[in-house]
């Protein structure tokens, strides 16, 4: 009687998930996938970048190894990306020819005053370990044209919404592809890729 009842509720819980979860046309989702791949807008428009916002060098372009808070700046009469200081000097420049991908990434970190706290010899302190934010980036990964070397330079941003337009709008100054959440510049044709 009781493998009967264990039985009887098994299949039950399968045929409620599968009635929940609703039966779907594989057709249609290829069809829609592939028409989102073809267009290449996975993602809807943001609103436009603003020209000047706060943002804080994290490293990885040649000759400037110190994370520095500044500006990011968008100079439309050189067609270039611009950094400035905290003084507004300009401290380095990036062409758009010269962006290869441009996306977003982000990283969890737990802040300074949830690990003090959750190293406090207290019952239930080290909860505050699962404390967390969240800090969000944008990645440029380009081809220096001064050193003809590749590069990847990331910027600190405030704000998840601030980072998706900054990337849409680095994405069409650049005249770069978008992938998803980011954007690329296609190989040109006729290379073929080594592995």
């Amino acid at each position: 009687m009781k493998k009967t009842f264990f039985i009887l509720a098994i299949s039950s819980a399968f045929a409620l998930n599968a009635a929940a979860q609703g039966v779907r046309d594989p057709k249609a989702t290829v069809q829609t996938d592939n028409k989102t791949a073809q267009t290449g807008m996975n993602l809807p428009k943001p609103k436009p970048a603003p020209t000047t916002f706060a943002a804080k060098y994290s490293g990885g372009l040649f000759g400037f190894n110190k994370k520095t808070d500044g500006t990011l700046n968008f100079d439309e009469v050189n067609k270039r990306l611009v950094f400035r200081n905290k003084e507004n000097k300009e401290v380095f420049a990036l062409p758009y020819k010269s962006f290869l991908v441009v996306y977003p990434n982000s990283k969890s970190v737990t802040p300074t005053a949830a690990r003090v706290a959750g190293a406090v010899p207290i019952l239930g302190a080290g909860l505050a370990n699962f404390i967390t934010t969240k800090q969000r980036y944008l990645v440029v990964q380009f081809a220096d044209p001064d050193s003809d070397v590749q590069g990847t330079a990331s910027f600190k941003l405030s704000d998840k919404e601030l980072l998706q337009s900054v990337i849409y709008s680095l994405g069409e100054k650049a005249e770069l592809k978008q992938r998803g959440d980011s954007f690329y510049r296609p190989r040109p044709t006729g290379t073929k890729t080594v592995l």
